[in-house]
C-alpha cells in the first residue's frame, strides 16, 4: 500500500500525523504542501476520494483563507476555480492530507488513520 502525507512541516498537527505514522512503522512519502503544492487535477482526485464537500479542503483557520475573503467567496466560486486557487496557494489547503489509495483523509484523527491503514 502506498501512503502519501501532504503536509506543512511547521504545522503541529502535521507533525503529530507524521510522528504517529512513524511510531506505527508505516512508510510514507511526504509532500510539502507549500513547496510542492499539488496541481488542480491532483487536488480534484484527492477531493473526490475524500468524499467530503470541497470546503473541507480549505484551511479555514489560515491567513490565506482570511486574506482572500474565502468565507464569503467560496459559496459562489465554481469547483474548478476553487481547486485552481488551492493549487496556487498551498497555505489554503487543510492539512495534513493522507492519501491511502482508495481513501483520502483531511486533518489528523488517530482513530481515522488507524481505520484507513488497517482496512
Amino acid at each position: 500500500m502506498t501512503v502519501t502525507l501532504y503536509q506543512y512541516p511547521k504545522c503541529s498537527t502535521c507533525r503529530k500525523a507524521a510522528n504517529w505514522l512513524e511510531q506505527q512503522g508505516i512508510a510514507y512519502t511526504s509532500v510539502h504542501l507549500v513547496e510542492a503544492t499539488p496541481e488542480a487535477p491532483v487536488l480534484q482526485d484527492l477531493w473526490s476520494r475524500s468524499g467530503l464537500p470541497l470546503k473541507k479542503l480549505f484551511n479555514t483557520a489560515g491567513q490565506s483563507y482570511r486574506a482572500g475573503n474565502w468565507k464569503d467567496r467560496l459559496a459562489s466560486t465554481s469547483d474548478d476555480d476553487a481547486l485552481a486557487s488551492l493549487a496556487s496557494d498551498g497555505m489554503l489547503i487543510k492539512r495534513p492530507l493522507l492519501d491511502v489509495g482508495n481513501t483520502v483523509l483531511v486533518g489528523f484523527r488517530e482513530d481515522a488513520y488507524r481505520d484507513a491503514l488497517t482496512s
